[in-house]
């Protein structure tokens, strides 16, 4: 018997959660594979304030996470891939959550419910770019029956990478 996903609540992001976000990943293993390290306040001001804009234009976003009690976990959902290289104008969803909410479901419920909306908003296929080393992202895609579609090196890192995609 598999154990139902929690209750995760999904909001375009507030000017104020660019403080919650810079809050929650402020964190070496939530980071690992986001640039190693955390990113200034700013980062999260411009990256909340830019969501605001994909959901105003698209429908969907970037949303912040919420969990039962209303606290901010990270953010789950899509937005156009935003660089030259790899699935340069296709929509990917992605995920980010507070070291303190691995492990419970939180990242494949919200998952789960990013492709439930950006399915709403017309979109027929979206992509994943996930760190080959990335384990626990990866099973996210596999739990949501993504297939992988192509294996990428960053060109400035060359770190490797995979692109997933789902028919939506």
């Amino acid at each position: 018997m598999t154990k139902p996903l929690p209750v995760v609540q999904l909001r375009v992001p507030t000017e104020e959660d660019a403080f919650a976000w810079h809050r929650v990943f402020d964190d070496p293993e939530v980071m690992e594979f986001h640039g190693g390290k955390s990113a200034e306040l700013s980062v999260y001001e411009e990256l909340t304030a830019r969501q605001r804009m994909h959901d105003a234009a698209h429908g969907f976003c970037l949303w912040t996470m919420l969990d039962e009690g209303g606290s901010v976990m990270g953010f789950t959902g899509a937005q156009p891939w935003p660089h030259a290289w790899g699935p340069a104008g296709e929509i990917e969803i992605g995920w980010r959550l507070g070291r303190a909410y691995w492990g419970q479901g939180y990242a494949t419920a919200a998952a789960e419910a990013t492709l439930e909306r950006v399915r709403a908003a017309g979109l027929k296929e979206v992509v994943a770019m996930v760190d080959a080393a990335n384990e626990r992202s990866i099973a996210v895609t596999r739990r949501l029956g993504m297939e992988l579609a192509e294996t990428l090196y960053t060109p400035v890192s060359k770190k490797k990478c995979y692109r997933f995609r789902a028919e939506l």
